[in-house]
C-alpha cells in the first residue's frame, strides 16, 4: 500500500520501455494510484499539513510537545516530532526525501505560531516519467519554506539579539553587571544552599541589572537564578559518562558528604519561547549553563585571592617580613593569582570570543533552520572542549587546583583575622578630637605611645602564632601541592596539544609559563614519559 505500491508501478512502467502498450497501461495506473498520494505531499510542502488517514505517506507525525524542548534535557521535538518512514517513500522520490521532510517541517514552525503559510509557487504535481517536473516544484517549495522561517526567526524573533544577550550573562559579556552582582550577592551566596532565599537572590539580580549596562538589554527580564544539586564537576562528569562503562558508577554513587554552598549550586537560566527553543532548547542551555558556572567559580577563586592580598597589605606594617613564610605565603597567592587570572583570559578571550565571532558570520550566511542549528551547536561543543570541560582528567586536576586556591585563601584569612585588632584601635583614635574640641599635645603623645606598644603587641602576637602553629610547614606544603597539580596540568596539556593538534590550549602553556618558569620540569617530565614508553 502507499509509497510501495507507486514504487511497484513506477518500475514496471519503465520496464515497459520498449513496449508502448503494456506502458501506457501502467503509466494509467501509476498516475491514476498517485493523485491521492501526491494530494498529501501538496498539503504537507505547500503548507506544513499532514493529513494522512491511512498511514500511506513517507513523512509519520508523532506526538510531541513544544513545550518539552524548555524542561527536558534529552527532548528530540525536532529530529523526532517528524520522521520518513523508509519503506512508504515511492522510488522516484526517494532522492528528495529529505528536501521533502524538511520543507513541511519549516512551514509547520511557523504555523503553529499562528501564521498562515502557503508557498506562493503552489502547483498541481502530476506523475511523470520526466522527474525533473516535480524536482523542480519540491525545490521552490523547500527554498520558500527555508527562507520564510530564517526570516521569521532572524527578523521577527530576533535571534542573534537573543544569542546576543544570553552571551552578555553566561560568558560573563557584561563586566561591571558581574561586578555589582557578585558584590549584591556575596554575603548570600556563601551561605549553605538550603538556607538560600531564591526570592532574595532574584531581587539582588534584578538591582544588579538595574545598576549597569545591562540595563540596556531589552531582554533582561528572561534572566533568571537557578541553584543546581551538584557542582559544576559533577555535573560535567555525569554528563560526559553518559554512553560509557562508567555511567552506573556515577549515577549510583552516594551524593557527597559535604553541604554545597550558594557559589557552588549557583547557575543563571533563561526563558525562551517557542519557535526560538527549537535554536536555544535545554541542551544548549545546559552547555550555557555549564560554561558559566565555570568561569563564575574562577571569579570567585580570583576575588577571594585579592582579598587575601588587601589583608595582606594590613600584615606587611608589622616586622613579619622577617619572616621567610611570610614571603613564601606573599609569593604563593602571587602565583594562584596568575594561574587563576590568566586562565580566564584565555577562556574569554582567546576561546569564546573568536568562536563567537565565527559562528555569528556563519549565521549571517546559513540558509536554513538546520545550519542555524548547526552552527550554534558547534560554537557550544568547541567552547566547552577548548576550555577543558569535556576531558575528565584535565576537569579533575583543574578542580584540585581550584580547591588548593580555596584552602590557601581560607587559611591566610584565618591567619590575618588575629590582626582584626589593629582597627579597632584605630577606630578608637583621638586623632579626629573629641566633643570638647581637638586633641591636646599630651593627649597625642599618649596615643602615639599607646600605639606603638600595641603595634609591638600584635608583632610578637603573630609571630608567636606562626611558630606556634606551624604555619612555615602549612605554607609550603600548600606550595609543594599547588606546584605539582599545576605541573601536571601543563603536562597533560602539551600531551593533548600534541597528540590531538589542540592547537589552542597549547596557549594555556604559554600564558601560565609565561618566564619560563616551568619549561624546565616539563621538559624532564616529558623525557621520563618518553623512557617510560620505550622500557
Amino acid at each position: 500500500m502507499g509509497g510501495s505500491t507507486l514504487s511497484l508501478l513506477h518500475d514496471r512502467t519503465f520496464n515497459y520501455t520498449g513496449d508502448s502498450q503494456a506502458q501506457e497501461l501502467c503509466l494509467y495506473l501509476t498516475k491514476a494510484a498517485s493523485v491521492p498520494y501526491f494530494e498529501i505531499l501538496e498539503k504537507w510542502i505547500y503548507r506544513g499539513i499532514i493529513k494522512d488517514p491511512y498511514s500511506e505517506f513517507m513523512v509519520e507525525e508523532h506526538e510531541l510537545q513544544k513545550e518539552k524542548i524548555q524542561e527536558d534535557y534529552n527532548d528530540k521535538y525536532w529530529d523526532q516530532r517528524y520522521t520518513i518512514v523508509q519503506h512508504r517513500i515511492p522510488s522516484f522520490l526517494q532522492k528528495m526525501a529529505d528536501k521533502i521532510l524538511s520543507t513541511g517541517k519549516y512551514l509547520n514552525v511557523v504555523r503553529e505560531c499562528g501564521r498562515d503559510v502557503t508557498c506562493p509557487d503552489a502547483k498541481e504535481i502530476l506523475y511523470t516519467l520526466k522527474e525533473r517536473a516535480y524536482v523542480e516544484q519540491i525545490e521552490k517549495s523547500y527554498y520558500y519554506a527555508s527562507k520564510v522561517l530564517l526570516d521569521f526567526l532572524m527578523e521577527e524573533k530576533e535571534l542573534v539579539a537573543r544569542l546576543r544577550s544570553i552571551k552578555h550573562y553566561f560568558l560573563m559579556d557584561k563586566g561591571d553587571f558581574f561586578v555589582h552582582f557578585m558584590d549584591l550577592t556575596e554575603e548570600e551566596l556563601k551561605k549553605p544552599v538550603d538556607d538560600i532565599v531564591p526570592p532574595r537572590l532574584e531581587a539582588l539580580l534584578e538591582l544588579a541589572l538595574r545598576m549597569s549596562t545591562a540595563n540596556t538589554d531589552p531582554f533582561k527580564d528572561d534572566l533568571k537564578i537557578d541553584l543546581m544539586p551538584h557542582d559544576v564537576i559533577t555535573q560535567l562528569l555525569r554528563v560526559l559518562a553518559i554512553e560509557t562503562k562508567q555511567e552506573k558508577a556515577i549515577i549510583n554513587a552516594d551524593p557527597t558528604e559535604v553541604a554545597l554552598s550558594g557559589l557552588e549550586a549557583f547557575s543563571f537560566d533563561y526563558i525562551v519561547k517557542w519557535p526560538l527553543s527549537l535554536i536555544i532548547n535545554r541542551k544548549a542551555l545546559t552547555r550555557y549553563q555549564m560554561l558559566f558556572r565555570h568561569i563564575f567559580y574562577c571569579k570567585h577563586v580570583e576575588r577571594l585571592l585579592c582579598n587575601v592580598w588587601i589583608s595582606n597589605k594590613t600584615a606587611k606594617q608589622y616586622a613579619l617580613h622577617r619572616a621567610k613564610w611570610f614571603a613564601a605565603a606573599f609569593a604563593l597567592r602571587q602565583r594562584m593569582l596568575n594561574f587563576v587570572q590568566n586562565i580566564q583570559y584565555y577562556m574569554m578571550f582567546e576561546v569564546m570570543e573568536p568562536t563567537w565571532h565565527i559562528m555569528e558570520n556563519n549565521l549571517k550566511s546559513a540558509s536554513n533552520i538546520d545550519d542555524v542549528l548547526c552552527h550554534h551547536t558547534s560554537f557550544l561543543d568547541n567552547c566547552l572542549k577548548d576550555c577543558m570541560l569535556t576531558n575528565p582528567e584535565l576537569l579533575k586536576i583543574f578542580s584540585k587546583l581550584m580547591s588548593v586556591c580555596v584552602m590557601f585563601t581560607n587559611c591566610m584569612q584565618r591567619f590575618t583575622q588575629s590582626m582584626k585588632l589593629d582597627q579597632e584601635m584605630n577606630r578608637l583614635s583621638l586623632e579626629h578630637g573629641t566633643m570638647k574640641g581637638p586633641p591636646t599635645q599630651s593627649e597625642r603623645t599618649v596615643e602615639q605611645e599607646r600605639k606603638r606598644l600595641t603595634s609591638k603587641f600584635l608583632a610578637e602576637h603573630v609571630e608567636a602564632l606562626q611558630s606556634d602553629s606551624g604555619f612555615e610547614a602549612t605554607i609550603s606544603k600548600f606550595d609543594s601541592n599547588f606546584s605539582t597539580l599545576l605541573l601536571d596540568l601543563l603536562d597533560k596539556l602539551s600531551v593533548y596539544s600534541t597528540n590531538d593538534c589542540e592547537h589552542s590550549m597549547i596557549n594555556i602553556i604559554y600564558r601560565l609559563d609565561f618566564n619560563g618558569f616551568y619549561t624546565e620540569r616539563l621538559e624532564r617530565m616529558a623525557i621520563e614519559r618518553s623512557q617510560k614508553a620505550a622500557a
